[in-house]
This record gives C-alpha cells, sequence and structure tokens, in this order.
C-alpha cells in the first residue's frame, strides 16, 4: 500500500513539476540528473578530439604535465549559461553531471588515462576565498570534483581547509593575460603539504582562459611537492 501511495505521489509530482533537462528544457529520464544524455553526448564541442596534452595553445609551466578542456566554450551559449546556473543559482547537481562528464571523457584519452592509472591522485578543486564561499555556499569546482570522483573511484579530494584561497581577488573577465597574472599571485597557500606526497596533483575548475588561476595554483603546491599536476576543466575559452 505504501509502495503504491509513493509511486502516485512520484507520478503526480512529475505531472506538476515536470523532470527536464535545465539546458535544453526536454524530458530528462536520468534520475538525480540535471542535464539530458543528449546534451551532455552531442550538444557541445569537444575541445581535445586529437587527445594532445594540451586542449588549448597555452604553454603550460614547469610541472604541470597536462591541460585538458571538456568542451569548447560558447560565449553567451548554452555552457555559459550552464555555468552561471552552477555558479549563481545554486543547482550544484549540475556541476557533479559535468564532472562526471569530464570523468568518463578522460577515460577515452589513453595518454592521460593510462597516466591517472598508474599513480595515486589527489583531486583539487580550484578554492574559492571564504567570504565568497559563506556567500555562495558551495564551491562549483569541488561539485564537478565529486562528479569526476564517480568515474575515477581511487581519487580522494583535497579537504577545504589543506589549500586555501587568501586573496579574495575580482573576477577576471576583461583583463589583460599580464593583469590577470598580477590579480592571482599570492593568492594560494598549502596549509596541510603532507596530503601532497607522493600524489599527482589534477586541478579542476569550470573554464580555462589564459591559466593565470590554475598556473599560479600549481606553481603554489608545486613549491610544496617536488611531483607534478594536470589542469582539467570543463570548459576551453
Amino acid at each position: 500500500m505504501i509502495s503504491l501511495f509513493q509511486q502516485i505521489k512520484r507520478g503526480l509530482g512529475q505531472i506538476v513539476f515536470p523532470k527536464v533537462c535545465v539546458c535544453c528544457g526536454r524530458e530528462n529520464t536520468q534520475q538525480e540528473r540535471q542535464l539530458c544524455s543528449f546534451c551532455l553526448n552531442k550538444r557541445f564541442e569537444d575541445a581535445n578530439p586529437e587527445n594532445e596534452w594540451i586542449s588549448g595553445d597555452s604553454l603550460l609551466p614547469d610541472g604541470v604535465l597536462a591541460q585538458h578542456a571538456l568542451w569548447k566554450f560558447d560565449k553567451g551559449g548554452d555552457l555559459q549559461d550552464l555555468l552561471h546556473l552552477l555558479k549563481y543559482e545554486r543547482l550544484t547537481k549540475i556541476g557533479v553531471d559535468l564532472g562526471r562528464k569530464l570523468g568518463q571523457r578522460i577515460k577515452k584519452h589513453s595518454k592521460l588515462s593510462e597516466l591517472l592509472n598508474k599513480r595515486e591522485i589527489l583531486i583539487l578543486p580550484v578554492p574559492l576565498h571564504f567570504l565568497k564561499f559563506r556567500y555562495r555556499g558551495f564551491n562549483q569546482a569541488f561539485k564537478i570534483s565529486e562528479g569526476f570522483r564517480e568515474v575515477w573511484q581511487k581519487c580522494s579530494i583535497c579537504g577545504i581547509k589543506d589549500i586555501v584561497r587568501e586573496k579574495n581577488t575580482r573576477s577576471q573577465t576583461g583583463f589583460t593575460l599580464e593583469r590577470r597574472r598580477r590579480n592571482m599571485n599570492g593568492a594560494f597557500r598549502v596549509k596541510n603539504p603532507d596530503i601532497l606526497k607522493n600524489k599527482l596533483i589534477i586541478i579542476i575548475d569550470d573554464v580555462f582562459t589564459t591559466g593565470a588561476t590554475t598556473f599560479e595554483l600549481a606553481q603554489t603546491v608545486l613549491k610544496e611537492h617536488s611531483g607534478s599536476v594536470i589542469i582539467l576543466t570543463i570548459g576551453q575559452a
């Protein structure tokens, strides 16, 4: 009887609040997901179809082995809208969906997949300053990291107090490359270097533009740890 009641309640809920994809608005049959299979698999353009070590044209600093983005960033398009919904409308499951897709994509990148399978991995979501975290209530890079870890289950995620953002930087939109670098200089600090020992560090963020943020974080980590870093993002601007 309880089971029948639950089925009726679920059915009425789907009528009143239909489960639709937040990207295209079509019916979404995937339970606990906010993006439909079409949008996850076919809507966006692969940023690194040839599976190169770099998905853009940036020069990587010493110690950064690879930089890979899932999709090309479409300024003013659907991907930008998705990331806006994630960051500012608190639709955090979008981040998990995107992170899961990023993890699945890395499984198909033979070079990176082989590297990740050989090493002990620490996922490092780009930290938010505590004031921004308190205002927003979550870190979008952490939500992406949760989805990534669902695919790469042997990974651990860096704790929020282990590596922190001490500098409350402004948005870098419209900044030149040099100003972006100055803006990020000294932004991060490693408070618990022990977590880095013998780990391959995977920095995860939403969008890679010039690399100013992720490169600064990578250099901060590498000063405390003689290993190596990989940068993974959802978008490649």
